[in-house]
């Protein structure tokens, strides 16, 4: 099995300024490199058939992706409507600034098939393409922020995979991230 880190996750993951949210102590080719000459710890199922979740234990100083919300950090929040690329529409997002998150313990690269890839008009020549990966404690999946399914939901002409919306996953996104943020450095 062949991984390829996409277009996509590579601007995201591994962005031209470095900033503190995002793969540390590791270039894009490396993560790449890590992902193909090591085994997971698991591998998890992701939202539809085409996406699989590859556990690792975290090998850099990348910090968690998510916190807690708390009465302490609460006045650490912030929003704005912004887009992850210039094809799709601006949505609300909010995140921690001035907070200093735990070193997470795993990383979980989010992988979609070379099928699915095509699909979204994002062709790859590998098995797998990395389209985003989350930093966590614990070797489990973070769930998918509400607005990213429904914009999965709207279709690959929106910026998303064409997967229905599905009710209960919705519920629990809403319960995860009313408690949790991101965060910037």
């Amino acid at each position: 099995m062949s991984i390829v880190l996409t277009e996509f996750a590579r601007t995201r993951l591994f962005p031209r300024e470095s900033r503190r949210n995002t793969i540390r102590d590791c270039t894009a080719e490396e993560f790449e490199r890590h992902l193909n000459e090591q085994l997971p710890e698991k591998v998890l199922d992701g939202y539809a058939p085409f996406c699989k979740l590859h556990v690792h234990r975290n090998w850099t100083s990348t910090r968690c992706i998510a916190m807690p919300i708390t009465d302490e950090n609460r006045c650490h929040l912030r929003s704005t409507y912004e887009a992850r690329s210039s094809d799709e529409l601006p949505v609300l997002v909010r995140w921690f600034e001035g907070v200093e998150p735990p070193v997470a313990s795993y990383l979980i690269a989010i992988l979609y098939s070379r099928d699915q890839l095509e699909k979204e008009a994002a062709p790859i020549t590998s098995d797998w393409g990395v389209v985003g990966c989350l930093y966590t404690s614990e070797p489990a999946e973070i769930p998918m922020a509400p607005i990213t399914m429904m914009r999965n939901a709207l279709g690959v002409e929106q910026g998303g995979s064409g997967v229905p919306l599905d009710r209960q996953a919705y519920y629990r996104s809403v319960a995860y991230w009313n408690a949790h943020a991101n965060w910037r450095g």
